[in-house]
């Protein structure tokens, strides 16, 4: 496949200007992608499905599209060609850009009530910019890619002034503490029934708003560092991630690759304290035994499409520091089977386990009796395949999603049978709190 290529001529160079600029496209995503940041918009062709119906929409010309009569499935839409060349950079490189929420991905195994927003959007993007040696360029291997290219410029070339977002309210848990510990309680009578080993308990945090989500970006992005970071807007929807997690990797030679979080410690200013949390944490027996419950579960999931034997835990209990806390991680690497396609395989082991818990279908069921309410994109995954069939999928933790005018983030932990629940409770906000806070510096002065 040839690409058109030509550097960005414009004044902004920063991921949030230019996206700022090209607010009104149609499918505008961005992902950090590790170090190797993509914009991409205008897809060729899309699938949105959201209240129980799937619609597929194709370009009829410059940011206009129509409704096509009948809609592919997932499978049938994402057509991938199997590249026998070997590419070290697994960066996007033109393909399928979107997002799964928990909703939809939990639906696929249990009755899950969904969220009326958008419950997965899924593109086929061939134009877009990526961010390389310190310049943006433009790619694209449409028909009319110069022209494309000139109707871009003159977009990152024109001011555009977002509204900024402003909450009517703060930012605040939809729980009372009490009302944690009343779901925790209940989380430790099922593991004492043996229904489950653990849960992942999350709780939400809401507030009434105006404005745009992405006005926000920029400072979320600087004050996390996450390295799963992306956004997307699609119509009256936007979904944020701050996501320190990659859920799956898909690497050259059908080789794949998971890295879960189970395990938090909190981020100390003074260098001695912040020692001794990261200590804490890479000793914790009842984290190293959350982490391993997980790391099971994800061998598991794994092993479905994978070749026999290649399922491998590479890393166990690795100690990874953000911006905001500690975290333990490990590492699964195992190689798909030549007739899987790729979509399958993540569509198969969605949602991730390390936001559910053990028994996975079990814990989707539990969290679907105590949460209260949909999850949304939350613990979904936000992510990319390019045509190859590589690609990498986060875990939407740390993100912020706002539909029409209600704002809405979750935070939680795995709970397990030594799990107390002051500390749990507290997890949640070691977590976003510093997000949380951030936010909150936009609520309107009147009330």
């Amino acid at each position: 496949m040839s690409y058109f290529q030509q550097k960005l001529n414009t004044q902004p160079t920063s991921a949030f200007e230019l996206l700022s600029r090209l607010f009104d496209l149609t499918g505008l995503v961005y992902l950090h992608d590790q170090g190797a940041p993509v914009i991409a918009f205008l897809p060729k062709e899309f699938l949105i499905f959201q209240q129980s119906k799937l619609q597929q929409f194709q370009q009829i010309q410059f940011n206009q599209y129509q409704l096509k009569s009948e809609a592919l499935s997932l499978i049938e839409f994402s057509k991938f060609r199997h590249s026998t060349t070997s590419n070290s950079a697994n960066n996007f490189k033109g393909g399928y850009i979107g997002f799964f929420s928990y909703d939809y991905s939990a639906d696929q195994f249990t009755t899950i009530d969904s969220h009326p927003q958008p419950s997965f959007f899924l593109g086929q993007y061939s134009s877009f910019l990526k961010h390389e040696n310190g310049v943006w360029q433009f790619y694209s291997d449409e028909d009319h890619a110069e022209s494309i290219y000139q109707q871009i410029s003159t977009l990152v070339n024109t001011s555009n002034i977002l509204e900024t977002i402003a909450l009517n309210e703060k930012c605040q848990p939809r729980w009372s503490k009490q009302q944690y510990f009343t779901a925790f309680d209940q989380v430790q009578e099922y593991i004492k029934a043996g229904d489950c080993y653990q849960i992942n308990l999350t709780q939400e945090f809401t507030a009434n708003v105006q404005g745009s989500l992405l006005s926000s970006a920029h400072d979320l992005w600087e004050l996390t560092q996450a390295p799963y970071a992306g956004y997307l807007k699609i119509n009256d929807f936007e979904l944020l991630s701050c996501s320190p997690e990659l859920f799956i990797e898909f690497k050259d030679n059908r080789e794949i690759k998971t890295r879960p979080i189970k395990g938090t410690m909190p981020r100390f200013d003074d260098p001695q304290q912040d020692q001794i949390s990261k200590d804490k944490l890479s000793h914790s027996e009842k984290d190293q035994a959350e982490n391993v419950m997980i790391v099971d579960l994800l061998r598991n999931d794994l092993s479905v499409y994978a070749e026999t034997g290649s399922v491998e835990t590479t890393k166990l209990f690795e100690i990874e520091s953000f911006n905001q806390v500690h975290h333990m991680v490990s590492e699964i690497m195992a190689t798909l089977k030549a007739e899987i396609n790729p979509m399958q395989m993540l569509l198969s082991a969605l949602p991730g386990g390390s936001i559910t818990g053990a028994p996975k279908i079990r814990a989707m069921q539990i969290i679907e009796e105590l949460e209260g309410a949909p999850r949304g994109a939350y613990c979904g995954s936000l992510g990319y395949f390019n045509f190859d069939g590589t690609g990498c999928w986060n875990i939407l933790i740390r993100s912020i999603q706002k539909y029409q005018d209600q704002l809405s983030m979750w935070a939680g932990g795995g709970i397990t049978i030594a799990s107390n629940a002051e500390a749990e409770y507290q997890e949640c906000f070691d977590k976003i709190s510093a997000m949380l806070d951030l936010l909150n510096t936009w609520q309107t002065s009147e009330q």
